[in-house]
């Protein structure tokens, strides 16, 4: 079993709870770390054999285009388009962070995590 991450992945989106977050928008950092047996690409040296990390890229840039409410709704989206799409991932960790949220204090983000297992 191996581990492909793809790190702060910037995307400005509108999601939220408030009016005008929809409206407005924000800046987002999303992380993605996925498990799968790699062993069959460390011989191979062939993209077929690994999980993409531009295709994890696509998802996550359009789920991110889809408003929503929640973080937490964003993430699920992201897993289940990643499980769906990506069939040698077994489990994956994707976490969805609002930089500067229009919150009552000094706060750099705030941020979801989700931690998810193929058919689960």
């Amino acid at each position: 079993m191996g581990i492909i991450r793809v790190d702060n992945i910037r995307v400005y989106s509108y999601h939220g709870c408030l009016s005008e977050e929809t409206k407005i928008g924000s800046d987002y950092l999303v992380n993605v770390e996925v498990k799968a047996d790699l062993s069959k690409a460390i011989v191979s040296d062939a993209l077929k054999d690994t999980v993409d990390y531009v295709h994890i890229n696509r998802i996550v840039v359009e789920e991110m285009g889809i408003p929503s409410k929640l973080l937490e709704h964003v993430a699920k989206r992201i897993g289940g388009r990643i499980f769906k799409e990506l069939p040698m991932v077994k489990k994956s960790r994707i976490s969805v962070a609002k930089v500067n949220p229009p919150i009552n204090g000094d706060v750099q983000k705030v941020l979801v995590e989700l931690s998810l297992k193929r058919g689960k």
